[in-house]
Parts: structure tokens; C-alpha cells; sequence
């Protein structure tokens, strides 16, 4: 089901491996890929603090991994008689968990080397405990050292855990050596320059419901001059214009813009499925995220008042591992897209958001165990994500394995495909985003949207976002920028190719022999972004913002397919299996959009004149010659710039399949009634 990395990782990984001598003195084995890879590169700052206290978690080897493998086949297989015949989490745990005295060994072992087990999943799948560093480093006979990354102070082993037997066997991983973590899907429209977002609203400040930024979001063709002091330099642009007036105050038209829940109702065709009871009934979508928000209930009811939805079902509990003790408020405000958004597309679904206790991998995979384990809901929906390429094997695996015993069950677990297009921009190298790699994983890509004056489609394109500024010291002071400051590739949908996992039946159609992301996608786009209602941590009351990321895609796609299950009447398994061989009026193609009437401009110095193609306020143009461009006044500094939208890094948005959107976007009715019918 997948393939390892290329012989140049394992052999870096085989380098880390310190030679140890207790190895020799007693039966033991080490815990290979399981040292994180920036290691390599980054510069170590020291040993970290032996007295400091972290948690671990051992995960322990499945049973019959290979027939588990074959069965999960079988059910996916429409000319096996086993498709479709999901097997229950109780006779999955039974066939191929650990035993209970396997994790009671495991639970020994960390006890002996003076740890606290504080967590024993109920299907015995991991044990988790606390201790100091330096009790920990014995007890795995490793070192862990603080390294410097581009994420800041990282902590990580330098080598792979090694333990003795009887436990040793028993082991597939150990998490918590290394602190890394997933990052929350979600991107604010900001200014590039600062990485300043627009203020939100105050939601007291607000008289009237339902309406407060600006929908129509694309304005039509407009010129627009600079002098400076009336006298050359000049320059003049003229095409379309994006975003409302920065001096607009109207409520309802609020600057730049920002979509509501009936806007999209309409855009995605979704008042279709309403009409015919269509809406989540009797259907739960499970939300995963970390820290969560402590004002969650209070804000989500607030949202649902404010744009006429009704109430919304939600159950709020803690991880397996804890509830969060401290409150973080980027995860709080991804907490509140997921519920809101989940809760918009299916508004009669019920919600279960399950707090994890921190964004640690181990934290958030052994959340999401949990509610495959107790069967929580039809689809659970995940809005983080991290670099695969930056990950080790051992997670990878670990989690992969989480994913598939999800499928097994008939559960779609559904991950955003990422908000950094391809990473190369950030680390030099193009990477796919995880877990919405792993070929058990439905993977959700972006898109950007544009609608017409009754708020029906009027454009949708691959999420790329490109920003170049254009006459600042023309306004601001001189000399003039010639050319323009190109900030180039904001953020974009996350997709491409994975280096892991082997590519899976359901992609056979697709070119290249590994998985590729993502596989389907909704809207995503923070400058085509939706309103959210929540109260930022410590702050005095709820506020209106505008937010996108495939954090807004994914719980999205999570309500459509909770719609979907009640239409087939259950368990639908993992979407991504189906989509691909859906007809072709269930999903809307995005393409790469082009406007005649892309921006173009013109600078006149008094000596020099310089004239500024389309393709020349966007560039670099990487592998697309098609893309929407528009005039942008910016209400977080004032300046102009030219957005580009569908310049996704190197990725591509196409005809059919690609590696920004998938196969596309929902299409109501069409993509529900397709689904149940395929589903049999």
C-alpha cells in the first residue's frame, strides 16, 4: 500500500543511528525511521532540558496487517462480495489490535523505566505516558537535543528509539521524542508586506442580521491614475477591479469582501438538496481539531441567529488523551470555521467536535482513532496538515494505518489538502501535504469563487494566490517603483505528488505511479473567503471576520457528504474511492479562468516610459499562461495592488483531474443523488 522513500533518506536515517552499546548487552531492537528528517540540516542548539517533563506515546504493531489490507481491498472492490460490507470498529479491533496483555507489557515497560502511563487506548492501539527527559532518554536510549528550524526552536531525538525486549516486538513507533505538530488549514486575506489581516467587526456594533462584507466581490473593468504632487512620475492601470471601497461603511458591502451562508447555499447549488429534505438529517460529521474554543456553543449559536440557520446540533468532548488546558487562538478560530461551515452546507447533521488537547501529532491521530473506534460519526473532518517530506516513516505509517481502519469501517476521513500550494516556496523542495496523502484519506483542495448579482456562479478557479504592489511611492514617496514590488505566490491550494505512498486503485486513470492530492475541493480561497462569527481568546466580545484555507473546503465537503450518506441511507466509506468515477454532471470542472480584461498598466517617468503587460503583473507565470488578475485597493494599508487568482505554485488547475481541485467541486443534487447511486 505504499512505498518507502528513496535509498538517499534511509541512508540518512541509518547515519543518525548513534552506535550503542547497550545493544549488545542485552535482546532489544531500535524503532527504525523514526527520527525526524530536519535533523539533517538544521543547527543544533544544545541537549534539551533533562528535567523538563513531556509525554510519549507507544504505538503498538497491528495483527495481520496483511489481511487487514486485503479485507480494506475487498470492500472497495465492486466485484468482490465483500464491497461495501463494512466491517464494525468491535470486529476490526478484534481481528487485528494489539491484545490487552500486550499493551499491559508496553505499559510495564515504561513503568519500569520510571514513567507515568497516564492513557491506554481502549482498543490497546497505543500507551501514553509522561515523564522527565532525561528518564525518557534511558528509557529509549536516545538523545534529544533542541534544534533550530524554520518553525523556530524544534525539540527532536538525534537517533531512533531502541527498546529492549519484551516489549520491543510489540512496538511499531514512538511518538513525543520530537515535538512536532500539524498547522491549522486557515489563511486570512492579508497584506504581504506586513502579514497585517483586516480588522474583523465588532459583532455589537452591528444593528441589522445577515449581512456584513461585501459579496460581490468582483467589480467589473475600472481605470485608475497616479500623479505624484501632479507632476511625472505618473502611471495608469486599467482593468478589473476587485473588492469593495475601502471607504465603504455600508453594512452588507463592508471592504474587500467576504461570502455569507445563503451566498454559497446558492453558489454551490445547495438550496436544491434543502428542497428535497436533503440537509444532514440523521447524520453526525465529526470535527477534529486541537485546543478547540472555549466559546464554541456560545458563538456557533450566535452565527446560526445572526444568518437564519437553525440551531445547530453540537456535542463538544475532549481528546483520548485529555482536554486542552490552554487556549490557542489560531486553533480556536479554525475550531469555529470548522463548526460554522460544517454546519452551513448541512444544517441538519449533527456535530461532534472532539478537543484535542494540542496540535502533537500523536494528540490529534489518537482523537481521530477514537472516534473511528466508537463510531462516532459517517465522516470526520480534519483541517489540518503538515509537510510530508519534512515527516518520518514511523508516523506516516502510524497514521496511515489510523486512516485505513477508518475506511474499513465505512468512514470518510477527510483532510484539507494544505494552504502552501507545493511548500517549495517555504522549503525549497515541492511536498504534498499529510495525512491528505495517505491514500485512505479523501484529500480536499480550493478553490477560488466569483458570483453574479443573484449570487449563482459566475467563475470558479483553482485557489492560487498571487500579489505584486503596484504605484506605491508614486502616492507614497519617491522615487517611483519600477517595476512594481512582485511579492508573487501568496498561498494556494496544497496538492502534487506524494513520495510515500504507492498511488491506489481508485487513481489507476491518473499518470505516475505515487498518490496524488487532491481529490476533490470546495471553496477556499481567502479573498473569495466566507464571514465567521467567533470571540478571539481574551478578547471582549464576538466579532465578524472574513477567513478561507482548505480549512473552509474540508468541513464543507464534510457536510455534502454527510448529505450524501443520508440520501444512500449509512456508511459510505471513504469518498475519495467514489468521486473519480462519478458522471460528469455530479461534479462541477474547474478550469484555469482567463479575462480578457486582465490588468494592465502603463508608467510614464519623463524619460522612460514603461509599459506593464498582464502576464508581466503576475509574473513569474510558472506552468500556466491562464489567470485572472484585478485591481485591489487594500482596506489593511491603503496601497494598490494586482491579484492574481489560479497561480497556484507550480501546480495547475485543468481540465478533469488536477493536482489544485481534484476532480472538481460538488454539484448539489447531482453530486448526492450520483454518489448513493454508486454507492450500490
Amino acid at each position: 500500500m505504499y512505498r518507502r522513500l528513496t535509498s538517499l533518506t534511509s541512508i540518512l536515517a541509518l547515519s543518525l543511528l548513534s552506535p550503542i552499546c547497550f545493544a549488545q548487552q542485552t535482546t532489544g531492537r531500535a524503532i527504525a525511521n523514526s527520527t525526524p528528517r530536519f535533523v539533517v540540516n538544521a543547527k543544533k542548539l544544545g541537549a534539551e532540558n533533562p528535567a523538563k517533563v513531556i509525554d510519549v506515546t507507544v504505538w503498538l504493531r497491528r495483527h495481520n496487517s496483511a489481511a487487514l489490507h486485503q479485507l480494506v481491498g475487498q470492500l472497495y472492490d465492486k466485484n468482490s462480495p465483500n464491497y461495501h460490507r463494512w466491517v464494525s470498529p468491535a470486529s476490526l479491533n478484534a481481528q487485528f489490535a494489539p491484545k490487552v496483555e500486550e499493551s499491559q507489557t508496553v505499559r510495564k515497560f515504561l513503568e519500569s523505566r520510571n514513567l507515568t502511563v497516564t492513557t491506554i487506548a481502549g482498543n490497546n492501539s497505543y500507551v501514553r505516558a509522561r515523564g522527565r527527559i532525561a528518564d525518557i532518554q534511558k528509557a529509549f536510549h536516545v538523545q534529544i537535543a533542541r534544534f533550530q528550524t524554520q518553525d523556530g526552536v524544534r525539540r527532536a531525538n538525534t537517533s531512533d528509539p531502541w527498546i529492549e525486549e519484551p516489549a520491543a516486538s510489540l512496538v511499531s513507533a514512538v511518538s513525543g521524542l520530537h515535538d512536532g505538530g500539524y498547522s491549522p488549514a486557515l489563511v486570512r486575506p492579508v497584506d504581504p508586506a506586513t502579514g497585517t489581516a483586516y480588522q474583523p467587526v465588532p459583532l455589537g456594533s452591528v444593528s441589522i442580521k445577515g449581512a456584513f462584507f461585501e459579496s460581490q466581490c468582483f467589480r467589473g473593468i475600472q481605470i485608475q491614475g497616479f500623479q505624484t504632487n501632479n507632476t511625472l512620475p505618473s502611471a495608469i492601470y486599467l482593468g478589473n477591479r476587485y473588492g469593495a471601497d475601502i471607504s465603504n461603511s455600508q453594512m452588507g458591502h463592508l471592504a474587500p469582501c467576504g461570502y455569507g451562508p445563503a451566498e454559497v447555499q446558492t453558489a454551490y447549488k445547495l438550496n436544491g438538496l434543502y428542497n428535497k429534505h436533503l440537509d444532514g438529517t440523521g447524520q453526525t460529521v465529526v470535527i477534529v481539531d486541537a485546543f478547540g474554543s472555549p466559546t464554541i456553543q456560545d458563538d456557533v449559536a450566535l452565527f446560526s441567529a445572526y444568518y437564519g440557520l437553525p440551531p445547530a446540533d453540537l456535542t463538544v468532548i475532549c481528546g483520548p488523551t485529555g482536554c486542552p488546558t490552554v487556549q490557542n487562538d489560531g486553533w480556536a478560530g479554525e475550531t469555529t470555521l470548522d463548526v460554522e461551515w460544517a454546519h452551513v452546507v448541512a444544517p441538519g447533521a449533527k456535530i461532534i467536535l472532539i478537543q484535542a488537547a494540542d496540535n502533537y501529532f500523536d494528540t490529534l491521530n489518537a482523537a481521530v482513532q477514537y472516534a473511528i473506534d466508537n463510531q462516532l460519526g459517517t465522516t470526520i473532518s480534519n483541517s489540518y496538515s503538515a509537510p510530508e517530506v519534512v515527516l518520518d516513516s514511523a508516523t506516516l505509517d502510524v497514521t496511515n494505518g489510523i486512516i485505513e481502519s477508518g475506511a474499513a469501517a465505512g468512514i470518510s476521513v477527510n483532510y484539507s489538502s494544505g494552504d502552501n500550494g507545493d511548500w517549495n516556496a517555504i522549503l525549497g523542495v515541492n511536498s504534498a501535504d499529510f495525512p491528505a496523502s495517505s491514500p485512505w484519506a479523501t484529500s480536499i483542495g480550493g478553490t477560488s469563487l466569483a458570483l453574479n448579482s443573484d449570487n449563482t456562479m459566475k467563475f470558479q478557479t483553482g485557489w492560487g494566490t498571487h500579489e505584486t504592489r503596484i504605484a506605491d511611492r508614486l502616492v507614497y514617496g519617491n522615487p517611483p517603483d519600477v517595476p512594481p514590488i512582485v511579492f508573487g505566490f501568496i498561498y494556494g491550494s496544497g496538492g502534487g505528488d506524494s513520495v510515500y505512498f504507492a498511488k491506489p486503485a481508485f487513481q489507476s486513470a491518473l499518470p505516475g505511479s505515487f498518490r496524488r492530492g487532491p481529490d476533490i475541493s470546495y471553496l477556499a480561497d481567502p479573498f473569495t473567503g466566507v464571514e465567521i462569527i467567533r470571540t478571539p481568546v481574551g478578547g471582549s466580545g464576538p466579532v465578524v471576520e472574513v477567513i478561507g484555507g482548505t480549512s473552509l473546503a474540508c468541513p464543507m465537503f464534510s457536510g455534502m457528504w454527510a448529505i450524501a450518506s443520508q440520501k444512500a441511507g449509512g456508511f459510505l466509506g471513504q469518498a475519495a474511492q467514489l468521486v473519480y468515477s462519478l458522471p460528469s454532471k455530479a461534479v462541477t470542472d474547474v478550469t484555469a479562468y482567463s479575462s480578457p480584461t486582465n490588468v494592465r498598466g502603463a508608467i510614464v517617468t519623463g524619460t522612460t516610459n514603461y509599459v506593464e503587460s498582464p502576464a508581466a503583473l503576475v509574473a513569474p507565470l510558472q506552468n500556466t499562461k491562464k489567470f485572472y488578475s484585478a485591481m485591489y485597493n487594500s482596506p489593511f494599508s491603503t496601497r494598490w495592488f494586482v491579484l492574481g487568482f489560479g497561480l497556484d505554485s507550480s501546480l495547475t488547475t485543468g481540465r478533469g483531474w488536477d493536482n489544485v481541485t481534484g476532480v472538481g467541486t460538488p454539484n448539489g443534487l447531482a453530486f448526492v443523488n450520483a454518489v448513493a447511486a454508486a454507492s450500490h
